[in-house]
């Protein structure tokens, strides 16, 4: 089984980034591997409570759907604890998915994967 991870940085301000992390992590869990996202920097604002369903892009279903695809098909989440810091967002705001990790947990999770892919 491979390991796929995928560092989300980009944030509500550029939507058309935020939904290949999700989709490319279910499409790889559907194929038998683990996927994980590990959101950082203003990606973190993309897994506060209630923002994807704020969040649409074209013909695109809302990315509250997409992301609860991805978390139901076993995709990890994990949330940078120093960028929630940077942004001044407290713990209790992200969605219960989400573990909030700090940079040695990003550097184990990229040298175990055969794969990162930045967002």
């Amino acid at each position: 089984m491979a390991k796929i991870l995928y560092v989300q940085t980009s944030g509500p301000d550029t939507p058309e980034r935020l939904y290949a992390p999700f989709i490319l992590g279910a499409t790889a869990v559907n194929m038998g591997d683990e996927a994980a996202i590990f959101f950082m920097i203003k990606g973190v604002m993309v897994v506060k409570q209630g923002e994807a369903e704020k969040v649409g892009v074209g013909a695109f279903p809302p990315l509250a759907e997409v992301m609860r695809q991805a978390l139901d098909a076993g995709v990890k989440v994990y949330i940078c604890e120093q960028s929630t810091q940077l942004l001044g967002i407290p713990r209790g705001e992200f969605i219960p998915e989400g573990v909030i990790a700090g940079g040695a947990t990003l550097n184990d999770l990229a040298l175990e994967a055969e794969a990162v892919l930045t967002f």
